[in-house]
């Protein structure tokens, strides 16, 4: 899919922002390009005030001259603006793609409406086609690492777990220290129950399924963007 496509759709979820609303930025490619739009706007007098969901879109945001916030000085947003790795059709998500998925979904949470830009090619009919990242604590990994295995097992995990980064030789590490185990499933046929299972076990700091957070998507296509409703 091509960059102009996905800032199209970028350029439609900011049509969503209002003068002095408070917004979640999200993390990659796709989200990238909203951050960019966003940042002419704002030259062009547009007040807002931003929680970026990771340190690589603050960079981009300061450089854009973006206000920028923390949620411990704004405790509620109006809206964030992200992207996916799987959008299922209930709006349901794979996120984490680019290793942002705890400090995404705070924000998220935190956001009285959350808005996907994405491709056609993470429409799925079920999500698990793309590996699920697990951001775990770096203390007692191959203890963590062992009972995820358990819980994955259960659920079906198709290619089993891999420890991101390892086959470089230096473990990803997040923006908050942890790492990032990437379960491959091909298909997750119980979201709730997996998001439960995997958050018992004490190392999980949390996982890529953002369940009941997502309300529209704007997809690029090649015939152009669609725009996507929950309940639609």
């Amino acid at each position: 899919m091509s960059e102009t496509l996905k800032r199209e759709a970028a350029a439609m979820a900011l049509t969503e922002v209002r003068e002095g609303m408070r917004l979640g930025l999200g993390t990659g490619s796709t989200a990238r390009h909203f951050v960019d739009l966003l940042g002419e706007k704002v030259a062009q007098g547009l007040q807002v005030i931003c929680v970026p969901t990771s340190e690589a879109t603050a960079r981009q945001a300061l450089e854009l001259n973006i206000p920028l916030s923390d949620l411990d000085t704004l405790d509620r947003l109006d809206l964030t603006v992200d992207g996916a790795d799987e959008i299922d059709p209930d709006f349901n998500l794979i996120k984490g793609g680019g290793g942002a998925l705890l400090r995404e979904k705070i924000v998220a949470a935190a956001s009285d409406a959350m808005i996907v830009i994405a491709d056609a090619s993470k429409l799925v009919e079920t999500l698990g086609r793309f590996p699920l990242p697990i951001e775990v604590n770096r203390f007692g990994l191959r203890a963590t690492r062992h009972s995820v295995e358990q819980v994955i097992a259960a659920h079906g995990a198709e290619g089993g777990l891999r420890l991101r980064g390892e086959d470089q030789g230096s473990p990803f590490v997040t923006d908050g220290g942890h790492l990032i185990l990437d379960a491959f499933f091909g298909r997750i046929s119980q979201p709730e129950a997996l998001s439960r299972d995997l958050l018992d076990i004490p190392g999980v700091v949390q996982h890529g399924l953002f369940l009941n957070m997502c309300s529209k998507a704007y997809v690029a296509t090649p015939d152009g963007v669609k725009t996507l409703v929950k309940g639609n």
